[in-house]
């Protein structure tokens, strides 16, 4: 059956977020050398607030819910979690002492005590993700090229208000679209079969006329499989494959998307 969909990931396969959060750790960490007065290994002190972070993100009761929707430990560091469900505002509650803290203990790690300045890192870092948004250099060309021909679906995990300031932040993306779907708006995330199910109904489609186009095996390509649905990983990285998921189009840039749909 002929393609009528295409339904995108929104993170490292349309936005950089990757690069994102490396570029946010970057201007921090020279805030802090500026603070401090002194030079700064840059790549060890983001190690270390980074291994913090992790530790810290993975202890909290809702660490279950945030896997289940998939926000990582990085989004927690500049997200407000502002949204309905209890557990996104059990994590409203927690994001500006986690982001204190994420700071202050990798601070110390990297041999720094100060309290303050780990306080006032969080509150920096949440404002230079901000005003770093990146996409793909060949992401508005591929989009341009299929919106005429297809319908395009987002699919993305995430918190609501975290996953829409990082549309709004990148305004050019969202007329594209016909639908915008996010996990959290849902109450499940990729891979649950259950809202690629939703994906169908909202798009009135059936898997067959739909393929998913994503980065991440395990949440992108293995949700899609669950359905039946055809899939294109979007590898630029050269990553190992995986035994366990195995995509039915490999690519390592967006811009072989469209030989792939037109021959399906």
């Amino acid at each position: 059956m002929t393609i009528s969909t295409i339904i995108f990931d929104l993170d490292d396969t349309l936005l950089w977020d990757k690069k994102s959060i490396a570029e946010a750790f970057r201007l921090t960490c020279e805030e802090a050398a500026e603070k401090l007065g002194e030079t700064i290994d840059f790549s060890q002190l983001e190690e270390d607030v980074r291994a913090a972070a992790r530790t810290l993100y993975e202890a909290y009761p809702v660490y279950a819910y945030t896997q289940m929707i998939g926000i990582n430990p990085f989004e927690g560091l500049w997200g407000d979690f502002d949204d309905p469900t209890p557990q996104f505002q059990e994590m409203k509650e927690l994001v500006p002492s986690y982001r204190r803290d994420a700071w202050t203990n990798g601070l110390r790690s990297y041999g720094i005590e100060d309290a303050a300045l780990g306080a006032y890192l969080g509150e920096y870092f949440v404002a230079a993700r901000k005003r770093s948004p990146f996409l793909y250099k060949e992401t508005f060309e591929v989009l341009e090229q299929l919106k005429e021909k297809y319908q395009l679906v987002l699919l993305t995990n995430g918190a609501p208000s975290l996953q829409n300031t990082k549309l709004e932040i990148t305004p050019e993306l969202v007329p594209y679209f016909d639908h915008i779907i996010i996990s959290g708006d849902f109450g499940k995330g990729k891979p649950d079969a259950s809202i690629f199910d939703h994906v169908l109904k909202t798009a009135n489609i059936t898997a067959e006329e739909g393929i998913m186009v994503g980065d991440n095996l395990m949440t992108d390509i293995l949700g899609s499989s669950r359905i039946n649905m055809k899939n294109v990983w979007i590898n630029r990285e050269n990553k190992e494959p995986s035994p366990i998921v195995t995509p039915t189009f490999e690519i390592d840039d967006l811009k072989q998307l469209q030989q792939i749909v037109t021959s399906i």
